[in-house]
C-alpha cells in the first residue's frame, strides 16, 4: 500500500468518525440540528431506535435511491453509511446534554466547527460523497436540475417530516444552514490531499473543456463548408477556420 493511499484511508476514517461525533455534540446542545438529523431524531422518538442507528438506517435507505439515478457509490460512501451514525452514538454517550444557554451555544459551536473540519477531511480523501450529498448531485447530473434547487427541496422536505415527528428544530438549525457552507469552503481546500486534488481538478477541467472543444470542431467544419459552398478561395477558408479556432482558445 502506497503512502498516499494510506494517508487517504486514515484521513477518511478520522473524518467520518469526527463527523458523527460532531453530530452527537450538536444534538446534546439541544438548540436544534441539521435537517437530516431532525429527521433522525423524529424517527428515533417514534421507533425507540437509538439516534445513531437511525442515522445509519436513513443513510442506507438514501443510498438505495442512488440506483434509479445510476449513481455509483465509492468506499467513502459505504463507510459513511456505517460509521457516521455509529460515531454519533459514541458522541451522545460521552458528551452530556446541556441545559444552560451559554453551554448549549458553546457545545453547538464546537460541534459545528468540528463537523466543518471533518467534512474537509473525508471529502479531501476523495473516496466518494456521502449518501445524502450524492443523492443531490446524482439528481442534478441525471435530470439537469440546479443543485441548489435539489438541495433546498430535499432538505426542506426532510426537515418538515422530522419536525412533524418531533425532531428538534431551533436556532441551531438556522445557524447550521447559514454557517456550514462558508465553513467548509475554508476547510475543504486546506485538507484536500494535494495529489488527489490535482487529479480531481484535471478531470473536472477536462469535463468542462471537452464539450467546448467539440463545439469548436463543429464550428470549424461549418465554416469550412460555408466557405466552400460560397466559392471562397482556400486562403479565405483557412483564415476563417484559424480565427474560429483562436476564438475558442480565448
Amino acid at each position: 500500500m502506497s503512502l498516499l493511499l494510506s494517508r487517504r484511508i486514515a484521513q477518511l476514517f478520522v473524518g467520518l468518525f469526527a463527523y458523527g461525533f460532531a453530530i452527537g455534540m450538536m444534538v446534546q446542545a439541544g438548540i436544534g440540528v441539521s435537517p437530516w438529523d431532525v429527521l433522525a431524531q423524529g424517527v428515533s422518538l417514534h421507533t425507540g431506535i437509538p439516534f445513531g442507528w437511525v442515522t445509519n438506517i436513513i443513510g442506507g435507505l438514501v443510498l438505495l435511491l442512488w440506483i434509479p439515478i445510476r449513481q455509483k457509490p465509492g468506499l467513502g460512501t459505504l463507510l459513511n453509511v456505517l460509521l457516521v451514525g455509529t460515531s454519533a452514538q459514541v458522541g451522545l454517550t460521552l458528551v452530556p446534554a446541556q441545559h444552560v444557554w451559554w453551554s448549549q451555544a458553546l457545545l453547538f459551536a464546537g460541534g459545528l466547527a468540528l463537523l466543518a473540519v471533518a467534512t474537509g477531511l473525508y471529502i479531501g480523501a476523495n473516496f466518494g460523497p456521502g449518501p445524502r450529498d450524492g443523492l443531490m448531485t446524482g439528481i442534478h447530473r441525471r435530470f439537469g436540475w440546479r443543485i441548489w434547487i435539489v438541495r433546498t427541496v430535499i432538505e426542506l422536505s426532510v426537515l418538515a417530516i422530522g419536525w412533524l415527528l418531533g425532531g428538534n428544530v431551533g436556532i441551531g438549525t438556522v445557524a447550521f444552514a447559514l454557517l456550514i457552507g462558508p465553513l467548509v469552503t475554508v476547510t475543504m481546500p486546506l485538507l484536500a490531499i494535494p495529489a488527489v486534488r490535482r487529479a480531481a481538478d484535471t478531470s473536472e477541467t477536462q469535463a468542462i473543456l471537452a464539450p467546448r472543444r467539440a463545439s469548436a470542431r463543429e464550428e470549424v467544419r461549418r465554416t469550412k463548408n460555408a466557405c466552400i459552398s460560397e466559392g471562397a478561395s482556400s486562403e479565405i477558408a483557412i483564415s476563417q477556420i484559424s480565427t474560429s479556432a483562436i476564438g475558442d482558445r480565448v
